[in-house]
């Protein structure tokens, strides 16, 4: 059976048609298998039996300047993510958001950034920095990678040159030990090839 393009558009605009002007089924009182929290998912629990509940979000918590002191600091929980990470991604956590709490306390104090990222280094080591200070022992830190890079492309940049220039030119042999004779006999011969 072919149909022209113009009768499928016809057809379909009538279906279209036909399926918008029927009527709503009027609504019936639900029965009790429909009704939220019985049927086959079974019955609905309390929420917070979840997990925590989450504290409300605040304004101070988007806050630029909270986040990037957040960013230089561990969080202590043992996960090795920063502060501002663990707290937005890792909802188990309860150390995080304690973390959170005394840094948006300190800043509210009028500390910098510096000064609160120094009273965590007072109260919890150096250990709570993400990266080392740039002082003392701790600058091999920065420098160690690229010296150990820097020494390996130049060790790999020779081995390549030598090896690329292939084996070295073959020395000359040492002198024959052979009679007079033995060599006029040679001589003959090599003379009797070239000709």
């Amino acid at each position: 059976m072919s149909v022209t393009r113009r009768q499928f558009f016809g057809l379909l605009s009538a279906a279209t048609l036909s399926a918008l002007s029927r009527p709503v089924p009027p609504l019936t009182a639900q029965t009790p298998e429909s009704l939220p929290g019985s049927g086959p998912s079974g019955r609905l629990w309390d929420p917070s039996r979840a997990g925590r509940p989450l504290e409300p979000v605040m304004a101070v918590d988007n806050n630029a300047a909270i986040q990037a002191i957040e960013k230089r600091l561990h969080c202590t929980c043992g996960c090795g993510l920063d502060v501002y990470t663990c707290r937005t991604t890792d909802f188990t956590c309860t150390t995080s958001p304690e973390m959170h709490r005394h840094v948006v306390m300190l800043a509210a104090q009028g500390k910098t950034a510096q000064q609160i990222v120094d009273a965590f280094v007072r109260e919890s080591g150096v250990a709570i920095l993400m990266a080392p200070p740039k002082r003392g022992f701790n600058l091999a830190a920065y420098f160690t990678p690229s010296l150990v890079i820097l020494v390996a492309g130049v060790l790999l940049a020779l081995a390549l040159r030598r090896w690329t220039r292939g084996a070295p030119a073959p020395s000359p042999a040492p002198p024959p030990d052979a009679s007079p004779a033995e060599l006029e006999r040679l001589r003959r011969e090599l003379e009797r090839f070239q000709d």
